[in-house]
């Protein structure tokens, strides 16, 4: 039976497409056909509940992938709008693949992987509409639901018996799952199996940044855009074992139990955990997230920042880049998430010198001497968005263009509505611009101004995203990056690249790469 199962003349048949597990039956719209809602994993529920995805099971007759699956247990928020009535369940493991209707074959393939700081958000949320990005950049994209907070991040593999087996990393084996789906069905879809680019933004782009240090992950992607990703924000055994310890003692569970008693948690406990233990980690470690990939020495063998710095990631072209004013959005929404601060900052310090005892950090002076033209209400925002996002960036950037080509740049675009209520250019403010899904008329970004910058910035975005997922180049214009001359393109009404952007920045933190352990 062929992909496609029948002629172009009959378009809602067209959407049936044969993959490994079966039949799915999508829905050809006016520009692009989408399929959501596809089973790649087993629920992850019962037995399986914090352990390793299996692959889905074959079915017989013809799925239904018109409507999203549902979104991973978590907190809801007035942020993250997940769609109109999100169903929320365990079983989430799901994702979604748009195909613009023009009939080709071997398209490039991108696989979005959502961010909400490793706790919230599904591939199900409105702005990840592709349409547009599919269509405009003649692209097959897919989405992908992977498992969040304690059930996606939360390391157990201590508690572990010869009865109840606990995996680590279980949110990053369901992204490899994912994309060993995707190498296996794409074609299907039209898109090139061998032309797969893994996108995301924040915590997704933490996700990219940590497949790229993943031996296990070479082969199932063959490039890779890493947006404002908190790269060096992944830790250790024992950090692992002590946010583990907090869980158990929020939902109530005795160290001596767990083993049996939090495979009976009713999810809605381990919600509500999950939520108290990621309040209270930043605020008491600050610099700290209480969920993220862990260096586990199997699966992440190594710190991945120090993998990438060192020149030792897999060698495929990487688009990376952050915010200009990244940590105003955390500043905005009274998130702990990103200390601010000067006790929260300096108390930061003090801990990454505890953990990196043998290298010869940055001196207050030195780090506080690159923002002395800065606002002292401004200045701790400027830190934490460079400690957080822009040096590991940087320190990535350099470290990767010595195995593949890579390009770095910085997000400065804004309106003047959103400089007047101190956002600018924050995290995750780029990303309407790069999925073309710009809002309406009541959008309050452009509600003083801005539209048709936005719209032909956004017409940029799209074109430079989709050029590098078809060619691993984002545009003649943009040259990659070296430790020569380091140009860096400056996102903005007016796109330029810069020499050494971020050359001030460099000598007040130096090339010592810090994070915790």
């Amino acid at each position: 039976m062929s992909s496609h199962e029948t002629t172009s003349t009959d378009r809602h048949a067209e959407a049936v497409v044969r993959i490994t597990t079966g039949a799915v039956r999508g829905v050809a719209g006016e520009r692009a056909s989408t399929w959501k809602g596809i089973r790649y994993a087993q629920p992850p529920t019962g037995a399986r509940r914090w352990r390793a995805p299996v692959a889905a099971e074959p079915w017989d007759g013809v799925a239904d992938a018109t409507a999203f699956g549902a979104a991973a247990p978590q907190q809801v928020v007035p942020a993250i709008s997940l769609g109109p009535d999100p169903e929320l369940d365990e079983d989430c493991l799901f994702l979604n693949v748009w195909r613009p209707n023009d009939g080709s074959a071997s398209k490039p393939v991108m696989v979005w992987i959502h961010g909400g700081a490793y706790t919230y958000g599904s591939s199900s949320q409105p702005l990840f509409d592709a349409v547009e990005l599919a269509t405009t950049g003649d692209a097959v994209v897919v989405t992908i639901n992977y498992r969040i907070g304690a059930l996606g991040f939360l390391d157990l593999s201590s508690f572990s018996t010869a009865e109840q087996v606990f995996d680590s990393n279980l949110a990053l084996r369901d992204v490899l799952l994912a994309l060993t789906w995707v190498r296996d069905n794409v074609a299907a879809f039209g898109g090139d199996p061998a032309r797969v680019t893994v996108f995301g933004e924040s915590a997704g782009g933490g996700l990219v940044t940590t497949l790229l240090a993943t031996p296990s992950a070479a082969g199932l992607f063959h490039a890779a855009i890493a947006e404002s990703s908190p790269a060096s924000s992944m830790y250790g055994p024992e950090r692992a074992r002590a946010v583990a310890d907090r869980f158990l003692a929020a939902a109530g569970v005795e160290a001596d139990d767990a083993a049996t008693a939090l495979r009976r948690l009713p999810v809605d406990r381990i919600v509500a955990a999950a939520t108290e233990v990621y309040n209270d980690v930043p605020s008491s470690v600050p610099g700290t997230l209480a969920f993220a990939p862990v260096v586990d020495g199997d699966l992440v063998p190594e710190h991945p920042i120090a993998v990438l710095s060192d020149g030792r990631g897999l060698p495929v072209p990487l688009l990376i880049g952050t915010n200009r004013d990244e940590a105003t959005l955390f500043k905005y929404m009274k998130s702990p998430l990103i200390p601010i601060t000067r006790d929260a900052i300096e108390r930061m310090f003090t801990l990454m010198l505890e953990d990196n005892p043998g290298l010869v950090a940055p001196g207050r002076d030195q780090v506080l001497a690159a923002y002395a033209g800065v606002r002292a209400k401004a200045r701790g925002l400027d830190i934490a968005t460079d400690i957080g996002f822009r040096m590991p960036a940087v320190w990535i950037a350099a470290g990767h263009a010595r195995v593949a080509p890579t390009y770095l740049y910085r997000f400065d675009f804004t309106t003047l509505a959103l400089r007047l209520i101190g956002i600018r250019a924050a995290h995750g403010t780029e990303l309407p611009y790069v999925w073309g899904v710009l809002g309406g008329p009541k959008d309050p970004t452009f509600k003083l101004g801005g539209r048709r910058a936005g719209e032909a910035l956004s017409g940029r975005l799209l074109e430079r995203w989709t050029a590098f997922a078809r060619t691993g180049v984002p545009g003649d214009d943009w040259p990659a990056y070296s430790v020569d001359d380091r140009a860096t393109l400056v996102i903005d009404k007016q796109d330029r690249v810069v020499p050494d952007l971020d050359g001030p920045l460099r000598a007040a933190w130096g090339d010592v790469v810090l994070s915790f352990r």
